[in-house]
């Protein structure tokens, strides 16, 4: 009786272990979980063009360009960002393609297509939540 109970205790944490075991996606890759921040600041708009990060938008594109702080040297270029107008809940997508020298460290700004999803042109600066989303993301 006691050998059983032995074998069964065994094999029931060979069992655990293996669930517990990190899976592998494709080869050697292995899934990690990113940490979201949320930050809070201004949203302005701006008319698009040649951005920091090398390419040329126009103002019907869904581009943001953030603040030299966050931006350093374009690391977050072409990832997509998630705004909130934390006023009237509108929700927007847009993709990093600038550096805003005048921007405060969590403030955005915004093409005038994007800009508009969020609010009229006229209102000039909204209240705005915002996070990025994971690198391989595309809405």
């Amino acid at each position: 009786m006691y050998r059983l109970t032995t074998v069964l205790i065994t094999l029931c944490t060979i069992f655990l272990t293996v669930l517990a075991a990190p899976l592998r996606l494709k080869g050697s890759a292995t899934m990690s979980l990113e940490k979201r921040t949320t930050h809070t600041g201004e949203g302005t708009w701006f008319e698009a063009g040649t951005g920091a990060c090398g390419y040329t938008d126009t103002d019907e594109d869904p581009i943001v360009a953030i603040s030299a702080d966050i931006y350093g040297s374009g690391g977050n270029c072409n990832q997509w960002i998630h705004i909130t107008n934390t006023d009237n809940g509108q929700e927007a997508y847009g993709k990093t393609r600038d550096e805003c020298e005048s921007c405060g460290s969590t403030s955005l700004d915004m093409s005038p297509s994007l800009f508009e999803e969020l609010s009229t042109l006229d209102t000039g600066e909204i209240p705005i939540s915002w996070h990025f989303m994971n690198k391989d993301w595309s809405p």
